[in-house]
């Protein structure tokens, strides 16, 4: 396990040198997009209006004993890490940042409230999903770089095969000057085997799509970027084939989307892993008007893995894997059982 971590952590070194590769007269504009599964950010009050799976492990009477210390505590460890995604290139972090395993827009307030974040001014877009688990996702944005002009939320019908799931979250604004639209996804977890759940993701996938080729063919040129927890990898079926993507930039073509975490996962690089396999369901996939090295507008310039020593556990039973809040209901005090991924956007001032 450890040697995947010192792969990833050479790939990001070659991100240093390929940014000097720019001509030195060459002044740039750097953007910084990222998506997170906060794992289960739930505070720890029950809403009497809701009857949630999850929500009663998360209160200070159940087997967790999830109290304000341990809420406290998880508020800070995710805003630690959040502070310091991108911040080899932009000292600010994630201009645009997605996120999911959310209870409530009350816990992304708290959030963005923390010592950390409060200082950078974000916001928030969030709407109640009718996931059965009472997580939704949200984003939360740095207005100095994004303005929000439009969101919604996608439902996403999976009631063929009984039950909800998380809708997907469409935001559309002006980001530095250029429209762009975000969509966060969470689709749905594997939980009574891949093969017999994989429709429910095939059924988000094709959500996505549909509503991604209705943005294009009301502007052919339009900048989007799908992000999220799919709980499938790069080369499944609902990624490649529904989704419709490519991993590698000459077969982006034909409506096709490019998916730059695939050569990660060919390389045996994830976001978590699961019996000493690792997975990588968390993605940042971008249309083809966001490729090329014409940097008169934003494009591609490198995506990424945010994975720090102090996120990774370094003993025990789990040694290796990411470090988590729980373990069961023993509280590890830790971070996300997922990394992060983010992004660079460059263009020329």
């Amino acid at each position: 396990m450890k040697k995947k971590w010192i792969v990833t952590i050479l790939f990001i070194g070659l991100v240093l040198i390929s940014f000097n590769s720019f001509s030195q007269k060459e002044e740039l504009k750097i953007g910084c997009i990222a998506f997170y599964n906060l794992e289960n950010l739930f505070d720890t009050i029950i809403d009497p209006d809701t009857t949630k799976i999850l929500q009663d492990d998360f209160t200070p009477f159940s087997a967790k004993r999830w109290d304000s210390e341990k809420y406290n505590k998880k508020l800070l460890n995710m805003s630690d890490v959040i502070s310091q995604i991108g911040t080899e290139f932009v000292p600010t972090g994630p201009a645009v940042l997605g996120v999911s395993e959310i209870e409530n827009r009350k816990v992304l307030e708290d959030l963005i409230n923390t010592p950390k974040l409060k200082p950078l001014n974000y916001k928030i877009v969030h709407f109640d999903s009718p996931d059965r688990r009472g997580i939704d996702v949200g984003l939360i944005y740095q207005p100095k770089y994004f303005t929000v002009t439009n969101s919604k939320a996608i439902y996403v019908d999976v009631s063929e095969t009984g039950g909800y799931t998380r809708d997907i979250l469409l935001v559309s604004g002006v980001f530095d000057g250029e429209v762009m639209h975000f969509m966060v996804n969470h689709w749905s977890s594997r939980r009574g085997g891949e093969e017999r759940s994989a429709p429910r993701r095939i059924k988000a996938a094709t959500t996505a799509r549909h509503h991604i080729d209705s943005i294009l063919k009301e502007d052919p040129n339009a900048k989007i970027i799908l992000m999220g927890d799919l709980n499938d990898n790069p080369t499944d079926e609902s990624v490649r084939k529904h989704l419709g993507t490519a991993g590698k930039l000459k077969k982006v073509k034909n409506g096709k989307m490019f998916n730059p975490m695939e050569a990660y996962y060919k390389k045996g690089i994830g976001t978590g892993a699961y019996r000493d396999t690792w997975h990588l369901f968390d993605q940042l996939i971008l249309t083809e008007n966001l490729l090329g090295d014409d940097y008169s507008s934003y494009k591609l310039h490198k995506a990424l893995i945010y994975n720090k020593p102090f996120m990774i556990n370094n003993s025990g039973r789990f040694e290796g894997y990411p470090f988590r809040g729980f373990v069961g209901d023993t509280f590890q005090g830790g971070y996300s059982d997922h990394l992060p991924v983010y992004l660079f956007l460059v263009k020329n001032k």
